[in-house]
């Protein structure tokens, strides 16, 4: 049974800083894609950053420069990273794993529960 637990969500001030984890198990990291979304109430989901098995990575406009997202494949955890944040980046953010073909984009086969970002002013 496939388990992400994320964890390191929280309120910080504009211009702060977190570090989102996303630890798994029953699947392992190193051999394919993970991502970030999130999504903020009333808005849709939104993919943030993802990275391949062979560790590329992409980001959404809107984190770019600001947000790093990495794996530890001996811990088995995703992290993300986000530096400079903004109220806009208030969300639930869900890591997601196991990536396929969609017709929209990558689909993930796996999802963790969620951990809280809120920006304040």
């Amino acid at each position: 049974q496939v388990q992400l637990v994320e964890s390191g969500g929280g309120s910080v001030q504009a211009g702060g800083s977190l570090r989102l984890s996303c630890a798994a198990s029953g699947y392992t990291i190193s051999s394919g894609c993970m991502a970030w979304f999130r999504q903020a109430p009333g808005k849709e989901r939104e993919g943030v950053a993802a990275i391949d098995s062979d560790g590329s990575t992409s980001y959404a406009d809107s984190v770019k420069g600001r947000f790093t997202i990495s794996k530890d494949n001996a811990k088995n955890t995703l992290y993300l990273r986000m530096n400079s944040l903004k109220p806009e980046d208030t969300a639930m953010y869900y890591c997601a794993a196991d990536c396929e073909p969609g017709v929209a984009g990558p689909e993930y086969n796996y999802w963790g529960q969620g951990t809280q970002v809120t920006v304040s002013s």
